[in-house]
């Protein structure tokens, strides 16, 4: 090539103001672009995670009691009753009562400890109730360990406070508490001062909540033979025989009321599949990742565009130059390379600059917001990103600048 990197240099320093213009810009769409592309890819994640549960036969009834007065005794002996009515339900393959269900957007979790006088906690844990129909309901697939006994479900009335003696728990929470791989029959505290064994270990069983601070005990959940029986309600988790779905979900609300008038169930949003749910809970995820594909989008357009716009610019302005330098025997290419080169080292010295506003605005998140540090990977996809745009946006006025003819130099400025 006909040219060397030094006049481009000397070049620049006497366009300061579009040089450092243009190179700010690219730093600071850099360290968004980079961000985006972080959040966005953690969001899609979440869309996709596994609850557990077999999602497409699976739905939830939100039940209200229309007497809140009832003692628990009264309220058991409904739940019983309704339990019975639904499993004998020709769609229905199996129903559980619950005070909480994966991917709910938030409920029931305990610190937990390994001693009862434990002052700092081992981990937090999402708290499921259940009976002994809870895993098959859910579709749970049970790794390892065995299921609850019928004997082993207790009854927890409206502001009690019952741990039971036996627990199933999520892999990922058997291998928080127990790295070596041996949890089953051993012990942890989740309540009070009673001690819950481990009688089966489940994987995965996803959280209720999906929110930033509960990633950090992700997939780490415990279930309690349990009926939770509050005064105001439970939740029955229902699950469809295949391909039965639409009918269950039709025919368990005739079934409850038929049971009992004395209770409520929202027509719209009180029974839900989990497709349903899904969608719900991971709204806000969507909605960010969307936001950031939009930001970025606007962003990279923006920047390219202040690219093309300075790179004609100074096309224009060097016309004369440009000719001398053909008339010299610089070649086509010769001038092509020269604007891409020089819009190479005003995109590389952005994309320094880039960098670490990229890191330091991750910072500040991490700090206000408990998100995650972000990885190398989307830095580089963003100054892979950053220069190719650049040399994109820049070809145009380059190819024009390239078929300046040598008569240029003959002609007054």
């Amino acid at each position: 090539m006909n040219f060397q990197v030094r006049p481009i240099l000397t070049a620049l320093r006497r366009h300061k103001a579009g040089t450092m213009l243009i190179a700010l810009q690219i730093a600071l769409t850099l360290a968004i672009v980079c961000n985006a592309l972080f959040i966005i890819h953690q969001r899609l994640g979440n869309l996709s995670a596994s609850s557990g549960v077999d999602e497409a036969n699976v739905f939830v009834i939100a039940n209200m009691w229309a007497d809140m007065g009832q003692s628990t005794s009264q309220i058991d002996a409904q739940v019983r009753a309704d339990l019975i009515a639904l499993r004998q339900l020709p769609a229905v393959g199996d129903a559980t009562p619950a005070s909480g269900y994966p991917l709910r957007g938030g409920g029931w979790d305990n610190f937990v400890t390994m001693t009862p006088d434990q002052v700092k906690p081992t981990t937090d844990s999402a708290v499921y109730t259940g009976d002994e129909h809870f895993i098959d309901t859910l579709g749970l697939n049970l790794v390892a360990g065995r299921n609850f006994r019928a004997d082993e479900v207790m009854v927890m009335g409206t502001q009690e406070a019952v741990t039971p003696p036996t627990v199933i728990v999520s892999k990922a929470l058997a291998d928080r508490l127990f790295p070596d791989g041996n949890a089953l029959g051993k012990s942890f505290y989740a309540m009070g001062t009673t001690p819950s064994t481990i009688v089966g270990i489940v994987d995965p069983l996803h959280r209720q909540g999906v929110d930033q601070w509960s990633n950090g005990y992700a997939g780490q959940s415990l279930i309690w033979p349990m009926r939770a029986d509050d005064s105001r309600g439970v939740y029955y988790i229902v699950r469809a025989r295949p391909g039965q779905l639409a009918d269950a979900m039709r025919e368990v609300p005739k079934a409850l009321y038929a049971q009992s008038r004395m209770r409520i169930i929202d027509p719209k949003d009180g029974i839900q599949d989990y497709a349903t749910i899904r969608h719900k809970v991971y709204d806000s995820d969507r909605g960010m990742a969307i936001l950031m594909g939009i930001i970025s989008v606007v962003l990279l357009a923006i920047t390219a565009a202040g690219i093309v716009g300075l790179t004609s610019f100074w096309v224009g302005q060097r016309r004369k130059q440009i000719g001398v330098r053909r008339a010299l025997g610089a070649r086509q290419r010769d001038i092509l390379a020269y604007f891409l080169t020089e819009n190479f080292l005003i995109s590389a010295s952005g994309a320094v600059l880039g960098i670490v506003l990229g890191f330091a605005f991750n910072l500040w998140t991490v700090t206000h917001f408990a998100m995650d540090r972000m990885s190398l990977v989307y830095v580089g996809l963003g100054v892979l990103m950053l220069v190719l745009l650049g040399q994109a946006a820049t070809l145009a006025p380059a190819l024009r600048a390239s078929r300046v003819s040598p008569v240029e130099a003959t002609r007054s400025v």
